[in-house]
């Protein structure tokens, strides 16, 4: 009996020498995964230099961007999401997220209506940046109102929300009320739910049920990228290969960045919003003095300007 204990602990001690080898097999597998996914992500020129462009701060700044492209949708899919048949492109989140040298990282949402000057077209709605100019006067349009200078951007369509939320397997996300909304589709109960990705998306455009409207979708939108970017850092989604690679598809096929951001910046870009969604960060909306301010270019958004400064002025000097 002696021999056969031998062999038995014999075969357990090459299991234990074998395991730091099959953990580095699986960590070479996701990273091989990563950077295959990585290099079919669309790039263009997103940051562009110009005079009087605010100078580095202390951290690092990502400008996000959810578009209402339909890109990746079929026609089925445009009709069943409620999504209409606008031309051009706009977009419905403004999101900066600020990883500092040291301590917690911020989420500053950036209502798109808040009223504010766009460079060389006068004082308009912040969404009105990027049907003028695109990512580009978009860009410089927040350094200029948040005198924050944008190192990375990342830009994603309708379809990427529904693609990437269904590739994690839903997410759970809490309507503090029942929800009708005809524009958008939606229909839900109150409580805490799990949403696939045409649930989701709704839930994240809808606002003509909300009576606080822009600034209503603005908190469902940081719950929603909250809940994304928890569920795809689980072990539930990391260690199931499938997942793994319907998220990388799906992220590829709708994610598109800077022309300088790399494999590194994109891997803090991931840790930081996950930092931020298990509760290690801030979310917030920049201070808001009027919520339905009169303006030319219809009801918009005016900032508190001493507050967002305020903020603003924390964020570039931590």
């Amino acid at each position: 009996m002696e021999p056969a204990r031998r062999r038995h602990g014999g075969g357990r001690g090459r299991w234990l020498q074998r395991l730091p080898l099959a953990l580095l097999l699986v960590l070479a597998l996701l990273l091989g995964l990563f950077l295959y996914f990585f290099a079919r992500i669309d790039r263009f020129d997103a940051i562009q230099e110009y005079e009087g462009r605010p100078e580095a701060g202390s951290g690092t700044n990502w400008l996000i961007v959810g578009s209402d492209s339909r890109e990746g949708l079929s026609d089925d899919q445009i009709r069943q999401l409620h999504l209409g048949r606008a031309e051009g492109r706009r977009t419905d989140t403004i999101i900066l997220l600020h990883r500092p040298e040291s301590g917690a990282p911020t989420l500053v949402s950036l209502p798109r209506d808040s009223y504010v000057p766009i460079p060389g077209r006068g004082r308009n709605k912040l969404n009105a940046a990027y049907a003028f100019g695109g990512a580009p006067l978009l860009v410089r349009t927040v350094e200029q109102v948040t005198g924050l200078r944008v190192d990375h951007y990342a830009e994603v369509g309708f379809g990427g929300f529904v693609g990437m939320t269904d590739a994690v397997g839903g997410v759970e996300l809490c309507p503090s009320r029942a929800i009708r909304d005809k524009k958008s589709g939606l229909r839900v109960q109150k409580g805490c739910q799990e949403m696939d990705g045409p649930t989701a998306l709704a839930y994240v455009r809808a606002r003509y049920f909300d009576p606080t409207g822009d600034l209503g979708r603005v908190k469902r939108q940081q719950e929603f990228l909250g809940a994304v970017f928890d569920r795809a850092a689980s072990p539930a989604t990391v260690l199931n290969p499938w997942r793994m690679v319907s998220l990388g598809n799906a992220a590829t096929t709708a994610l598109t960045i800077d022309d300088g951001d790399g494999p590194v910046s994109l891997v803090q870009f991931g840790l930081t919003m996950r930092a931020v969604a298990g509760g290690g960060g801030r979310r917030v909306t920049v201070p808001v003095a009027d919520a339905n301010y009169s303006t030319p270019a219809g009801s918009a958004v005016r900032w508190d300007r001493e507050r967002a400064l305020e903020l603003f002025r924390s964020l570039r000097t931590n």
